[in-house]
């Protein structure tokens, strides 16, 4: 459902995501970790189309984004890490915008907005401005956002920071149906621990490149032997250079 291949964005002589080939399968919920500055969020921003890349191509259900943005982004829902709505829009206004800028609305899009809010426990403020919102119930909405036209594809950029335990809970729940119904969600995560309880595959990505890439047994494979645990995993293929800098720094 997502491919890409040999996907770049340099800024000027930095190369922030370095030829990346990747593919998502329909039904997966995939796992895209790496640490701060990595390319992640990069990478997710080329894929919902918010940024050219430099070179390579995108691809959503098989529609090149470049070619056919329009088309490509019809199936796509996207959250990021930084929710943007506006203000002065109340949640149902900003919800039904949304709708319409795929061009959905009327009584199906009032019960898919009903739905989502009851979910998200946001039916109190449905006819709040959104500047009085908070940020986990601003996340919350830029959530339901995403989800309600339908996508088949959703990308997603560290979707519990700010959500108290309940709405992770839930979003992961969702996640996971999601996924069951033979959707596809490719999810960007600091958490670990998230990663490795729900997703079906993962890719690390470390200086804007992948350094590996598949399930869990796949992944462990992939390095040395005695790994134990996603956390440990994930420190031999990104932090080796960091431990010893801690060893150094606390020896000196």
């Amino acid at each position: 459902m997502i491919e890409l291949r040999a996907l770049t964005k340099r800024y000027g002589s930095f190369t922030a995501v370095d030829a990346i080939s990747l593919d998502v399968p329909r039904g997966q919920l995939f796992g895209f970790l790496g640490p701060n500055g990595a390319g992640k969020t990069t990478t997710l921003r080329m894929i919902a189309g918010i940024l050219r890349p430099t070179s390579g191509t995108v691809r959503i259900k098989g529609i090149d984004i470049d070619v056919d943005p329009t088309a490509a982004k019809s199936v796509l829902g996207y959250i990021p890490d930084r929710p943007f709505i506006y203000d002065k829009l109340t949640g149902a206004e900003f919800l039904r915008f949304v709708a319409g800028l795929y061009g959905q609305d009327g009584a199906l899009v009032e019960r898919r907005m009903d739905e989502l809010l009851a979910l998200f426990d946001l039916t109190e403020w449905r006819d709040e401005l959104v500047e009085s919102y908070s940020h986990g119930m601003r996340q919350k909405l830029i959530i339901s956002s995403a989800l309600i036209h339908r996508p088949e594809v959703i990308v997603v950029d560290e979707p519990l920071v700010g959500l108290d335990p309940k709405a992770a809970r839930i979003l992961k729940d969702l996640f996971r149906e999601y996924t069951r119904r033979g959707h596809t969600i490719l999810m960007s995560t600091h958490t670990l621990a998230v990663a490795e309880s729900v997703c079906d595959r993962i890719a690390i990505i470390h200086g804007g490149r992948i350094r590996a890439a598949g399930t869990m047994e796949e992944m462990y494979a992939s390095v040395e032997a005695g790994a134990k645990g996603l956390e440990e995993l994930f420190l031999r293929l990104t932090g080796e250079r960091a431990a010893r800098d801690l060893v150094e720094v606390l020896d000196a």
